[in-house]
């Protein structure tokens, strides 16, 4: 009897444990270089990292490729929040006039699929909510916010434009993103914190900087008190990620939207302990979090949809990475790593690219090979073309490559 009643407990404390309800925020702390978070003091991001783990990543696509993509605020913005780079998304810099709304951003994916949970953004530009996520606008089925405080930008009443008004900006943001969290807990929350790249432009590396990137991280320790709260008054699980959009400039720090090592290195901050695998040994990008994201929140990225995304998910298992491809022949050779050697990987080919103005793309299935193979040459003499798109279905994620032939031999 004592044994059963002991199986009994054990089994509905796990079943309490997996109906946990499940909540995400991400920050976007403007402008900040890996090696800077890394040589300051910054207790708060510190404590998060007790709780999880911190990363380097990348953002700008991959250099001298067909996805380079600037290092550039709204387009690392757009690249966290579509998980694809600026090849697809179609935001090259800041004045954001004609994203490509058919590579979808969490946000709408998210209220596709659960449209009874809530959403909320919390900001000084309004562009992240109105243009970026599209509210409201056809190309996104008039998606809403649930939740929103923005525009701040533009109450020059309570915001007048001089000395620091962009710290205070961002002190409202925090403030009113920490109190949604305690009060009605959005279920998937975009923080953006603008201050620390106002003070990149204007100083470079500075103590100005630094103290900059020191008042972000006392912001940060208000937001995750607040998800702390949650978490212990209504055993909510939560996810945090807190990353930036760029780095800056080699010379003076003032500058950033080149390739340089130093634009080019990010970092980001989790309090999700159990990292995967490919966070791990890969080199991971911002578009990695869409798909994380994705993941926790127990959103299927299924469909056509699903195989435009670039990103990797940095929790849970996955199969297959870093895939690499090369046209001699008539063949693609078509090469990757296996991060778990279990199962096949499906490989599909479409020489169109229909689905970036809204159409669809027939892919075709040329074969099945064993994730451990970890290569295989597809004949496409009966597709010929001068680009190509390739997805790898694995068992635990899906990868797509594009194929761009520039000249044949």
């Amino acid at each position: 009897m004592k044994k059963t009643l002991l199986i009994l407990c054990s089994a509905l404390t796990l079943s309490a444990h997996a109906q946990k309800v499940k909540k995400a925020v991400y920050i976007i702390a403007d402008g900040i270089p890996a090696d800077v978070i890394e040589k300051l003091d910054l207790p708060n991001l510190k404590n998060v990292i007790k709780d999880g783990k911190y990363l380097r990543i990348h953002v700008g696509g991959d250099k001298g490729t067909y996805n380079e993509t600037p290092t550039i605020s709204a387009v690392g913005y757009n690249s966290l929040l579509t998980g694809t780079w600026l090849n697809k998304h179609n935001v090259p810099d800041n004045d954001i006039k004609d994203p490509n709304y058919n590579y979808q951003t969490i946000f709408k994916l998210f209220k596709e699929q659960y449209p009874a949970k809530k959403i909320a953004v919390f900001s000084s530009w309004t562009d992240n909510r109105t243009k970026l996520i599209g509210e409201g606008l056809k190309q996104t089925g008039n998606l809403k916010m649930d939740y929103k405080a923005d525009g701040f930008e533009l109450d020059t009443v309570h915001f007048k434009h001089k000395g620091d008004y962009m710290h205070r900006i961002d002190e409202e943001v925090v403030a009113q993103a920490s109190n949604s969290i305690k009060t009605v807990a959005p279920d998937l929350s975009w923080i953006y914190l603008e201050y620390t790249d106002d003070m990149g432009h204007a100083h470079g590396d500075s103590p100005e900087f630094y103290d900059a990137v020191k008042m972000m991280d006392a912001q940060i320790g208000k937001v995750y008190e607040a998800i702390n709260y949650r978490k212990k008054k209504f055993n909510e699980d939560w996810l945090l990620i807190i990353t930036t959009d760029h780095g800056r400039s080699e010379a003076n720090g003032r500058g950033h939207g080149g390739q340089s090592d130093r634009q080019r290195n990010t970092w980001l901050v989790t309090n999700y302990p159990n990292l995967n695998q490919y966070a791990n040994v890969a080199d991971p990008g911002i578009v990695d979090i869409m798909p994380t994201l994705a993941r926790f929140m127990n959103v299927k990225l299924t469909g056509d949809a699903g195989r435009e995304v670039d990103g990797t998910p940095l929790i849970g298992a996955v199969s297959v990475s870093d895939v690499k491809l090369n046209y001699f022949q008539n063949s693609i050779d078509v090469s990757w790593k296996s991060l778990d050697t279990k199962g096949n990987v499906k490989i599909y080919v479409t020489p169109t690219n229909n689905f970036k103005t809204g159409g669809v793309d027939n892919y075709k299935l040329m074969g099945e090979y064993p994730v451990a193979q970890r290569h295989a040459l597809l004949n496409v003499k009966d597709l010929p073309s001068d680009f190509y798109k390739v997805v790898l279905e694995a068992p635990d994620n899906t990868v797509n490559k594009w194929l761009i032939i520039t000249a044949k031999k």
